[in-house]
């Protein structure tokens, strides 16, 4: 839907997609907007209770063109890819996986968790962020950002971490290839976050509790885009919330989008299709099962 506020271009209702074990929440791409900043997909994942010796199971798959960004809220997935990484992610850690030319991964509930009495929760955040195309083909690469080397700030009744890219005078140590806008924001009720014009294209996800934007209420699963001209705009917590800022400079373009890959090139999407098909994609040490491509 449109707003009418002036201050806000578009409100982004997601779609809902069960993968089996969960299900997630898909803002981005919507219908007449691709993007956000370098964002092109925007998934809330969960939240998902599992019982004793289930989990996530997401078996491995390709990337090509693409970062992938994972911040949990609650639980722990071990993420393992093709260049041998083998890593826990814990909620406010970030992974940061530039798929670049290709790479396999998978995510799955660690053994430990999985294994032990009781019931256990998986819930938070997974973007995509398009490489700019002189990007789209460089060699792939992960990165694992503990929570403790993220910057923080906290100011009336606001506690920001910024996850990715340029903030409020902060910067994440993540490596991003284009101005990024990456932050969570847990706000109290009645606290007031201004987000500031630093970044031309800037959205507010509302993951949990209700806000306030343009004189507009805006509930947990809205994405709301900002207006570029709109300037400082005034974010105002309803009641205890948590949102998360994405955005940045636009895209150099837009992209084609083919199951778990991002090109410029239809043609280089067709290709690595073949290269998974035809099982050229490396794999992943120590997981050896396979998504094959959707109808296969």
């Amino acid at each position: 839907m449109t707003g009418a506020s002036g201050i806000v271009e578009r409100v982004l209702e997601p779609r809902t997609r069960d993968l089996g074990d969960f299900a997630v929440r898909r803002a981005l791409p919507a219908p007449g907007l691709q993007t956000v900043g370098p964002f092109i997909f925007f998934d809330h994942m969960g939240p998902a209770e599992f019982g004793p010796g289930q989990g996530v199971n997401v078996r491995p798959h390709p990337h090509i063109g693409l970062a992938t960004v994972t911040y949990l809220y609650e639980g722990a997935f071990m993420h393992r890819d093709s260049l041998g990484t083998a890593q826990v992610i814990r909620p406010g850690d970030v992974n940061w996986m530039v798929a670049g030319r290709g790479i396999v991964h998978s995510e799955r509930t660690p053994a430990e968790i999985r294994d032990a009495a009781g019931r256990t929760r998986a819930h938070g955040i997974q973007t995509w962020v398009a490489l700019p195309r002189d990007e789209e083909e460089r060699e792939p690469s992960f990165a694992h950002h503990p929570a403790a080397s993220l910057p923080q700030h906290e100011r009336a009744g606001a506690r920001l971490v910024v996850i990715a890219g340029t903030a409020y005078g902060l910067r994440s140590p993540v490596q991003v290839f284009s101005p990024t806008l990456y932050v969570d924001a847990q706000l109290q009720a009645g606290a007031v976050l201004e987000v500031e014009p630093e970044h031309a294209e800037r959205g507010c996800y509302v993951a949990q509790g209700s806000v306030e934007i343009g004189g507009e209420r805006h509930g947990a699963g809205h994405f709301v885009v900002l207006a570029q001209a709109a300037g400082t705009v005034a974010v105002r917590a309803l009641g205890p919330s948590r949102l998360m800022l994405a955005g940045g400079a636009p895209l150099d373009g837009p992209r084609y989008i083919d199951w778990n890959f991002v090109s410029s090139a239809r043609e280089r999407i067709e290709a690595a299709k073949r290269d998974w098909r035809e099982r050229r994609f490396p794999a992943v040490p120590g997981d050896d099962e396979r998504i094959p491509l959707p109808g296969e």
